[in-house]
């Protein structure tokens, strides 16, 4: 990889912990720990991203190198790079957490390509100081999915980290998938994950915690010289206006989270980028049916704390704490609370646009709130598979009538024979007023289409399609994770051969494990 530009600015510029062992502990006065991944037994490379190997400088060719599959496994170290573990903390489903820092991810070094500038870390790589009374390693299954989601969302234009490289290590790893007391050995996988940093929200807070406020106004200048160079004026203003572009970049990532029908699954502020980027693919999943309480992660079932609806309000949380982690440097609340009003503000306006505009609405009246509402309510009449109904909501026209509204949409129902008395008439009053509101927009319902096909998708990963994924690469059949690869490269095209892929949710995927709910070790 003779093109690779090393730049080391992280750990050039930032305080280095001075102890060289690999030995989990709490680690102060810091903001990472060098650490060299556990070399692999027998690496092998399952599937490599061209495109984002050429983002980062690295030619096709080179993906098929030994060089490739040996940096990427974490069984050679580049020239003239220290890998190294990053030290956070944070708030987990609201409580605070402590130090955590990357326990399972370890970064290998910092390139430049085109101007830009990138983190290569991989996930799964071994033990770190951080992996507290974890391996440090990673599953197949969940490395399967991390990686096929982070493409898919690019590709969708939802902000997002992006995946290089899925490798096998060669070694078994013992998990209990459920934590009920059932573990078993899996096997183990790597995956390279891009982003132009990891730092996260928990960065700032274990600085503030620990009241090393040197370190932390160092660590915020660090920030705003290298991802935020437009950011002028006095330290305080320069600190206010860093937390109003995360504020912004934040929201932007929700809103299209919330249009595609990506629930997170753990939004803890550990998992939370300073760049408005979706990280760390844990119990992740889409929206089957519409269904705004509805959350992946078994360890959240009880309380839902970040499930799909609350997003947004989880979002402004996690905002307050990194407000309350740098507030040590500007001393005054007016300024950072104006921004976290904002935040909401801001959010409900841009989500009544988002949401029309998936309707295919784009101009503004006053009854706009009231279509929205009663669309939402009556999507949860009966499961409704929410990314088939806005999708062939594009096929109806302004002169359609009311009943050939609804059976251009009916394929989106999981129980077409639900759809009958009280429920009915819901649906009918909705599609009369919304058949009423499509007259009144001038563009014409070709057009029309062609707009609506550009914010809703066709595909997306489908939690059952990950599991499919995952069953076939057990038996060392790799062809699911590369035809899954390509269909969500174009999710909003037709793409007549993947056909199959736009359907509803299987019933045996109903309550299968990996297929409904997961765990956080997923």
């Amino acid at each position: 990889m003779k093109n690779l530009k090393i730049n080391n600015r992280f750990t050039a510029e930032l305080p280095a912990d001075p102890d060289l062992t690999n030995e989990i502990r709490q680690v102060k006065n810091t903001a990472f720990s060098y650490v060299n991944p556990t070399k692999p037994s027998n690496p092998k490379l399952i599937h490599a991203s061209e495109e984002v190997a050429e983002l980062v400088g690295i030619s096709k060719d080179e993906i098929l190198s030994e060089e490739f599959l040996n940096v990427f496994s974490g069984k050679q170290i580049l020239p003239k790079t220290q890998p190294y573990a990053m030290c956070y903390a944070g708030h987990q489903f609201g409580n605070w957490a402590g130090q955590l820092g990357d326990g399972r991810a370890i970064n290998l070094t910092e390139v430049e390509n085109n101007n830009e500038f990138f983190t290569l870390q991989l996930k799964g790589a071994g033990k770190t100081p951080y992996s507290r009374t974890a391996d440090g390693l990673a599953v197949l299954r969940s490395s399967i999915r991390e990686y096929l989601c982070a493409e898919a969302m690019y590709h969708l234009g939802v902000p997002t980290t992006r995946s290089l490289s899925l490798m096998l290590p060669g070694h078994q790893i013992l998990r209990d998938v459920l934590y009920n007391g059932n573990p078993a050995y899996e096997k183990g996988a790597i995956v390279c994950r891009v982003a132009p940093s990891f730092i996260r929200f928990g960065s700032f807070e274990m600085l503030a915690a620990r009241n090393e406020l040197k370190n932390l106004k160092q660590f915020v200048e660090y920030n705003i010289k290298y991802y935020f160079p437009e950011i002028k004026g006095e330290p305080k203003e320069q600190y206010l206006q860093f937390f109003k572009k995360v504020a912004d970049t934040t929201r932007e990532m929700i809103l299209h989270w919330q249009r595609v029908g990506f629930v997170h699954g753990v939004m803890n502020t550990d998992n939370m980028s300073i760049h408005g980027i979706t990280i760390d693919y844990g119990p992740y999943g889409w929206l089957e049916n519409y269904d705004p309480n509805w959350t992946p992660n078994t360890t959240d079932s009880q309380n839902r704390r970040y499930r799909f609806g609350n997003q947004p309000q989880i979002a402004h949380w996690n905002l307050y704490q990194l407000a309350n982690a740098i507030y040590p440097l500007i001393n005054e609340t007016e300024q950072l609370e104006k921004i976290l009003e904002s935040f909401m503000d801001d959010f409900i306006v841009d989500y009544k646009q988002m949401f029309l505009s998936k309707l295919g609405i784009f101009t503004s009246t006053e009854t706009d709130n009231d279509l929205i509402d009663n669309l939402e309510a009556v999507l949860q009449l009966t499961e409704t598979d929410m990314t088939i109904f806005f999708r062939n909501l594009s096929s109806v026209k302004k002169s359609d009538s009311v009943e050939k509204a609804i059976e251009k949409i009916q394929f989106a129902f999981y129980k077409t024979e639900e759809v009958s008395g009280e429920i009915l008439e819901a649906w009918q009053k909705w599609f009369a007023v919304y058949l009423k509101r499509l007259k009144a927009e001038e563009l014409s319902d070709e057009d029309r289409s062609q707009k609506m096909n550009r914010i809703n998708p066709k595909y997306v990963l489908r939690n059952y399609m990950a599991q499919l994924a995952i069953d076939a690469a057990d038996k060392e059949d790799y062809s699911l994770i590369n035809e899954f690869y390509t269909v969500l490269q174009k999710p909003y095209d037709e793409q007549s051969e993947y056909e199959k892929w736009f359907d509803k949710r299987p019933d045996w995927a109903r309550s299968k494990v990996g297929c409904s709910m997961l765990s956080c070790s997923s």
